[in-house]
């Protein structure tokens, strides 16, 4: 255990809390929780890239963390009207395609790319509009929109590059 792998952890063990704050209609102490598990992200990530702290378990939970908090704050949106059922179904199918590709991937022993640029745009982009959502600003869910479309573009990207790489690896080991 490391203080990057902790830091993932916490972020894990406040999807729930995110949840129970938010349908306790605390909506600014849910703002702050959201805000919170974004910044050890960013700081768990930096810690394990700067001080060589990673390893194959943080690997594989902070994307998990980033996966659940992501749902959970979508998931919250949809239950309390703040969003439409279209664009939370849009973006859990397109989490739920990543989550199955991904461990495809793994499981058939293939190489993933690690994290790029587009992808942490997204982030950051989500969080934003998470902010308009949760607190009800005009455009919110067609900025939603705007974010889910790009993050699928992000994610061909991804997917794109993976199949490159792996198709490298398979020319390189063949005679």
């Amino acid at each position: 255990m490391n203080v990057p792998n902790a830091l993932t952890l916490l972020r894990i063990a406040l999807v729930p809390i995110y949840l129970i704050v938010f349908f306790s209609d605390h909506i600014i102490w849910a703002y702050f929780i959201l805000i919170f598990a974004g910044l050890t992200d960013v700081v768990d990530g930096y810690i394990a890239r700067t001080y060589k702290m990673t390893t194959a378990t943080g690997e594989m939970l902070d994307p998990l963390a980033d996966k659940l908090m992501m749902l959970a704050v979508i998931f919250s949106f949809l239950l309390s009207g703040r969003i439409s059922i279209w664009a939370a179904s849009v973006f859990f199918l397109r989490d739920l395609a990543m989550i199955i590709l991904s461990a495809f991937f793994h499981f058939r022993g293939k190489k993933l790319v690690s994290a790029n640029i587009y992808g942490k745009v997204t982030t950051v982009l989500f969080y934003i509009v998470f902010t308009s959502i949760m607190f009800r600003y005009t455009y919110g869910e067609l900025f939603l929109w705007i974010v889910i479309l790009f993050s699928i573009l992000t994610s061909a990207i991804y997917l794109m590059k993976v199949l490159l790489l792996n198709k490298d690896i398979g020319e390189k080991s063949t005679p």
